[in-house]
């Protein structure tokens, strides 16, 4: 009973606080006693999967909406990052050129019967015989 209790508090910790460590440390596990639940019993696992997500989604939420309130304040490190991230045209963009040079040495005989025979043995045997 004590354990279900316990992991049911964990969860509910999670989903406030999405950092393993923290959660624990807040209610008085150890990281290896959730680590075992987690690997033991398949339902925790899902449940604690869907107990950090949740908890992901309300720090995103909580961290949107105090971008939100920069922007509104006029700071310029906030506009400058929601543009970047959130509108194409402020994106970063990286051009890259350059030139392709083959410098493939010509093949001797000898180097041509070679690879000629290494590509015969590669093939399928039907495809040997019509070569």
């Amino acid at each position: 009973m004590k354990k279900t209790r316990k992991k049911d508090e964990f969860l509910e910790k999670l989903k406030k606080i999405p950092i393993i460590q923290v959660s624990c440390e807040q209610i008085g596990l150890s990281r290896n006693t959730v680590y075992r639940w987690r690997k033991e019993d398949e339902v925790f696992r899902k449940e604690m999967e869907i107990a950090l997500q949740e908890g992901e989604d309300l720090v995103n939420d909580m961290s949107e909406n105090q971008l939100l309130v920069l922007i509104r304040e006029k700071n310029w490190s906030a506009i400058s990052f929601w543009l970047k991230h959130r509108n194409p045209k402020f994106r970063e963009r990286v051009e890259v050129s350059g030139k392709i040079i083959n410098e493939s040495p010509v093949l001797n005989v000898e180097q041509e019967k070679l690879v000629r025979q290494a590509l015969l043995l590669a093939l399928p045997q039907n495809e040997k015989e019509n070569n």
